[in-house]
């Protein structure tokens, strides 16, 4: 058991069975009675995210969870496909546990997938991944005023509003918790 108020973004517990991240805390001290805590959490098991509030000094379970490092191989309508590059062993995962994650996976880049109970509860991406622009329209000159953005399409299908300099097949770091462009990459 883990007491609420360690609860910090990245910590993850169980409540009725089912595994939460936390994503946010928030912690709330008013005049006399006890101190609230507010946390949101992302349900592991079918991605939504929740607002859980607690009071002060209760308690819930603690998980952990185990982590591979996988290389994503592909995705098909249903699937996507991992390999541990040590043993060859290939993981499929539904898309509907990986969820929106799955537009942030590249081709043959290793990814951490999380494990519970042998159960595969989704991937642990980088706060930023390097994607290559495949489909950009043409910008139009002289709207330089101000930072004008067009969308671009990367190999993964992720639809991104980038600056006019940006064209196809120039590579881009892509904030995985936003889904924006931050920078142009090398």
């Amino acid at each position: 058991m883990i007491d609420v108020n360690k609860l910090k973004v990245g910590v993850t517990f169980t409540e009725e069975g089912i595994p939460f991240k936390v994503m946010k805390y928030d912690f709330t001290k008013m005049g006399r009675g006890n101190a609230t805590i507010k946390v949101k959490a992302k349900n592991l098991f079918n991605g939504s995210i929740v607002t859980k509030g607690f009071i002060s000094g209760n308690m819930v379970e603690d998980i952990t969870l185990d982590k591979k490092h996988l290389q994503y191989l592909y995705k098909d309508d249903e699937k996507a496909y991992f390999m541990d590059p040590v043993s060859f062993e290939q993981y499929e995962i539904p898309m509907t546990v990986l969820g929106d994650d799955v537009q942030f996976l590249v081709e043959g880049e290793k990814v951490w997938v999380l494990f519970w109970d042998e159960k595969i509860l989704g991937v642990e991406l980088a706060a930023s991944v390097i994607m290559e622009i495949t489909e950009a329209e043409p910008g139009a000159r002289g709207n330089t005023v101000s930072n004008v953005l067009r969308p671009a399409k990367t190999a993964s299908g992720l639809t991104v509003m980038v600056p006019l300099f940006i064209n196809v097949g120039d590579k881009i770091k892509i904030n995985t918790e936003t889904g924006e462009y931050t920078a142009r990459a090398n």
